[in-house]
């Protein structure tokens, strides 16, 4: 096991050490989306939801979420975020789907693509709790690592994003 860098001499599970890690400026970008009904859609773009601005609120918890990925998910470092967006897109064809991309930025040793990767997430959840009164149906994904920098292993730009 000693080339798995989350488990300790005894085989359990570690947090790795990053204080022997350069900072530097890192960030991260991630995608979901989530396909609702066309009266979702109405009470969305409209302002006629029952809890209130979908976006709004949808947005702060992903903003929350972020702060707080080391409490969701266990190796992960506490990090001092610099920046946090989130944004929404509506992608109407036959269906209604909503983009969620979330960026994080921060200076530090070690990357942000699960605070990123939360965020889109929660926000995507949110929605999902915010409309589900008017219906159930709704469809949350794919999510995914849409592009990171900094860090040792350098940049990456995910090529299709489908």
């Amino acid at each position: 096991m000693s080339n798995l860098t989350h488990f300790n001499e005894q085989g359990r599970a570690k947090m790795v050490d990053i204080s022997d890690k350069t900072e530097t400026v890192r960030t991260a970008v991630a995608i979901s989306s989530i396909t609702v009904n066309e009266s979702i859609h109405s009470q969305i773009t409209e302002g006629t939801n029952k809890k209130g601005d979908v976006f709004a609120v949808a947005q702060v918890a992903g903003i929350m979420a972020a702060k707080n990925t080391a409490t969701l998910i266990p190796m992960c470092h506490p990090i001092s975020l610099t920046g946090i967006n989130i944004t929404f897109d509506w992608s109407i064809d036959e269906t209604y789907v909503i983009s969620i991309r979330s960026e994080v930025k921060t200076v530090g040793s070690t990357g942000v693509e699960m605070e990123a990767l939360v965020a889109a997430s929660t926000a995507a959840l949110t929605i999902y709790d915010m409309c589900k009164a008017a219906g159930k149906d709704m469809i949350i994904g794919p999510t995914m690592l849409y592009s990171k920098t900094g860090g040792k292993n350098g940049d990456y730009l995910r090529e299709n994003n489908e």
